[in-house]
C-alpha cells in the first residue's frame, strides 16, 4: 500500500471510531453530489435526458470521493508542495519538478478517469461524442470542491487544445492533438500559457519577449516570463513580439512552445525558480527564462493577443465555475456545522444571527451555480455557430469571472468563521479553500481589467443588444408569456412560465432598462470609475433572471419553487437600494427551509415575492 493510501486509510479509520456525540462536527466522507440538491435539480434543465442518465452514475461515484479520499489527497498535496530539481544526482543538467504522490493520484482522476481536459475534443466516459460544456463544467464545479489547483493545468490543457485547433496549422494539430487529448498519464501532453512579464501584467502590449523567424517554419524566442503556472508543461501557448513588429498589442504574436523538441533534446528555456504562493500550493508555478527557445507561430503575426484572448476567455469561464464550486463546498461545510453543533443549548441553525449569516453564504453560492450552468449553455450554442449566442457569451464571460471569483473570497472566509477556531486549522480544508479562493480574481485579469472588458464587450463587440434581447425572452417566460422568436438568442427549451410571477418579471424588466441605460453611458473614461459597480449590477440582474427562469421551469415540473425565491432574494439584497441602518430580514422559516434544501411551495414563493415587491401586485 502506498503512503497516500496509508494516510487515507488512517484518516477514514479515525473518522469511523469517533463517537457520534463528539462535539466537533466533522464532515469527512460527505457525498458532495448528494449534498447539493440545487445541482441535482438543475441538471435536467441543462443536460439532455439520455446524456444525463449516462453521466449520473459518474457523478454519484465522484460525490463521496470528493468528500473523502480526494479531499485527503488535496490536503497532502497542499502541505507537500512541488520541488524543482535542476540536476540529476550524477551532475547532469536536467530540470524536473517533483510533485507529491497525492497530486499524482488527483491527476489520475482528472486526466485518466474523467478525461476533464479532453471532454470537449473527443469521446470520454463512454459517451460516443465530445461532451457539452454543461457536463464538462459540472464536473469542474464538483472537482473544485476537493482540489482547485490541479484544475488550472487541466483547464489550460483543454484551452490550449481549443486554441490550437482553432488557429493552428494542420501539421501542428496532427502532431500534438493525439497526446493533448490522451487519457493516459504515460502519453499525455499537458498544456500551459505564459503571458505575464514583470512590466507586462494586465498591459500585455508592453511584453518584450522577442521572436526571431528562423526561416524554416520555426521561431526563436528570448525573454523572461514572470508567472508561469504548470511550469513544466509539455506544450505552452506564449506571447512574443516578432522582430520589426509594431509596439503595443498589435505587434504581439502567439507561439506554441514545446518543452522537448521533436528530435528529443530539451528546448532552450529554463525554469528559474518556483513561486511560493498563498494558495494553489499543490500546482507548480514558476519563472521561466527563454534563450533562443524553438517555437511555432500560431495563426497570423500580429493577431497573437486576439487569439490568446480566446484561450483566456475559455479559462475565465472555467475559473468562475471553480469559484462557484468552492463556494458550494464552503456552504456545505457551514450547513453541516450549523445542523450538527449546538451553542447555548440551541442548534446553531436556529440562532437568528447565525441563520442570517448562512443566508449570506447561500445566495452568492446559488447565483454562482446558476451563472455557471447558464453561461455553459450559451457557450455550447456559440460554439455551434450561433452568432447571437456568441455575442451574449462575450459579455457573460467577463461578468461571471469578475463576480464569482470575488464572491468566493468572502464566502470561503465567512464559512471559515462559521466553524470558528477549528476552521482556521489547516486539517479541515476551510483555510485551504480560503487561500485558493484569493487567486481567482487575479488569474486571467484582475477585477478592474475584467470589468473594463464588460464595457468593451457591450460597446465594441455590440453584445449589449443581444444580451438584453436574451434576458427579455427569459423574463417573458417567467411572466407566463409565450416565447417570441424575435428576441435574438432563443431561450433554452423555451416554455411558458406562470402568470403568478408576472410582477416579478415586471421588476426584472425595470432593472434591465435601468442597466441598459447605465451601460450605454460607460463608453468613455469620464465614467470609468463606475465600471465595477455596473458590472456587478449586471451580474446580479442576469443571475436573478436566470434563477427566475429556472424556478418557474422546476416549479412547474416538480412543485419546488425554491429558485424563484432565490431570484427575489437577489432583487431584495443585491439590486434594491440598501439603507445601512435598516435590517432587511427574510422570514426565518423560509431561510431555514432554503438552508436545509427543503421544498418551497408556490404559495410560499408568491408570499416572498409579495414581500420583496412591497405588496404591489
Amino acid at each position: 500500500m502506498t503512503a497516500v493510501a496509508d494516510s487515507q486509510t488512517e484518516s477514514a479509520q479515525a473518522q469511523s471510531t469517533e463517537p457520534t456525540h463528539w462535539p466537533v462536527p466533522d464532515s469527512f466522507g460527505i457525498d458532495r453530489f448528494a449534498d447539493d440538491r440545487s445541482l441535482r435539480s438543475l441538471l435536467p434543465l441543462y443536460v439532455d435526458a439520455d446524456l444525463l442518465a449516462h453521466v449520473q452514475p459518474v457523478l454519484e461515484d465522484l460525490g463521496p470521493r470528493l468528500g473523502g479520499e480526494m479531499d485527503e489527497w488535496a490536503h497532502q498535496a497542499d502541505v507537500n508542495p512541488p520541488v524543482l530539481h535542476h540536476r540529476t544526482r550524477s551532475g547532469r543538467d536536467h530540470q524536473r519538478i517533483e510533485v507529491h504522490p497525492a497530486y499524482r493520484e488527483l491527476q489520475k482522476v482528472a486526466f485518466e478517469e474523467l478525461g476533464m481536459h479532453a471532454m470537449s475534443h473527443r469521446p470520454v466516459l463512454g459517451w460516443d461524442t465530445p461532451l457539452p460544456p454543461s457536463v464538462k463544467y459540472t464536473i469542474f464545479y464538483l472537482f473544485a470542491q476537493a482540489e482547485f489547483g490541479l484544475e488550472c493545468p487541466v483547464n489550460m490543457t483543454d484551452s490550449l487544445t481549443r486554441t490550437l485547433r482553432k488557429f493552428g496549422d494542420q501539421e501542428l494539430i496532427d502532431r500534438y492533438l493525439p497526446t493533448l487529448t490522451s487519457l493516459s498519464m504515460e502519453t499525455l501532453t499537458q498544456g500551459a500559457m505564459f503571458m505575464t512579464e514583470q512590466d507586462a501584467g494586465s498591459d500585455v502590449g508592453r511584453a518584450t519577449t522577442r521572436a526571431v523567424d528562423n526561416g524554416d517554419g520555426t521561431w526563436s524566442l528570448t525573454g523572461e516570463k514572470w508567472f508561469c503556472s504548470n511550469a513544466d508543461a509539455d506544450l505552452t501557448m506564449i506571447l512574443a513580439r516578432p522582430d520589426g513588429a509594431p509596439a503595443g498589442i498589435k505587434g504581439i504574436g502567439l507561439f506554441l512552445l514545446p518543452r522537448t523538441l521533436p528530435d528529443g533534446p530539451p528546448n532552450n528555456y529554463r525554469i528559474v525558480r518556483l513561486k511560493e504562493k498563498l494558495g494553489t500550493r499543490s500546482m507548480p508555478s514558476g519563472e521561466v527564462s527563454l534563450s533562443g527557445a524553438t517555437a511555432y507561430l500560431v495563426g497570423d503575426v500580429g493577431q497573437g493577443f486576439k487569439q490568446m484572448a480566446d484561450m483566456v476567455n475559455s479559462s475565465r469561464l472555467s475559473n468562475a465555475v471553480r469559484a462557484a464550486g468552492m463556494m458550494r463546498r464552503a456552504l456545505g461545510e457551514s450547513r453541516f456545522v450549523c445542523t450538527h453543533r449546538e451553542a447555548f443549548g440551541t442548534r446553531l441553525l436556529d440562532l437568528p444571527l447565525q441563520r442570517r449569516q448562512l443566508s449570506k453564504l447561500l445566495l452568492p453560492t446559488e447565483q454562482g451555480l446558476t451563472m455557471s450552468l447558464h453561461t455553459a449553455r450559451v457557450f455550447e450554442r456559440a460554439d455551434a455557430g450561433d452568432d447571437e449566442a456568441a455575442a451574449v457569451l462575450r459579455i457573460l464571460t467577463p461578468i461571471i469571472k469578475a463576480r464569482t471569483t470575488r464572491e468566493a473570497r468572502k464566502v470561503t472566509a465567512d464559512a471559515m468563521e462559521v466553524r470558528g477556531g477549528v476552521g482556521y486549522i489547516e486539517e479541515y480544508g476551510d483555510a485551504r479553500m480560503f487561500r485558493d479562493a484569493q487567486l481567482g480574481s487575479i488569474w486571467e485579469g484582475t477585477t478592474n481589467i475584467v470589468a473594463l472588458d464588460v464595457v468593451r464587450a457591450a460597446h465594441r463587440s455590440s453584445a449589449l443588444k443581444p444580451l438584453m434581447g436574451y434576458l427579455e425572452e427569459l423574463i417573458g417566460e417567467v411572466a407566463g408569456r409565450a416565447p417570441s422568436a424575435s428576441a435574438g438568442v432563443t431561450a433554452p427549451e423555451a416554455a411558458q412560465g406562470t402568470a403568478a410571477f408576472a410582477p416579478l418579471a415586471d421588476d426584472l424588466e425595470r432593472y434591465a432598462g435601468q442597466l441598459l441605460h447605465a451601460l450605454e453611458t460607460l463608453g468613455d473614461k469620464d465614467n470609468e470609475a463606475q465600471t465595477r459597480q455596473i458590472a456587478t449590477a449586471l451580474y446580479c440582474l442576469c443571475s436573478a433572471v436566470f434563477l427566475a427562469w429556472e424556478g418557474v421551469r422546476i416549479g412547474a415540473q416538480t412543485g419546488d419553487w425554491t429558485r424563484v425565491v432565490l431570484a427575489a432574494m437577489v432583487i431584495r439584497h443585491r439590486l434594491q437600494p440598501q439603507d445601512p441602518l435598516r435590517v432587511v430580514e427574510d422570514p426565518a422559516d423560509l431561510v431555514t427551509r432554503l438552508v436545509l434544501q427543503e421544498t418551497v411551495t408556490q404559495e410560499q414563493a408568491e408570499g416572498y415575492v409579495d414581500l420583496v415587491l412591497g405588496g404591489d401586485r
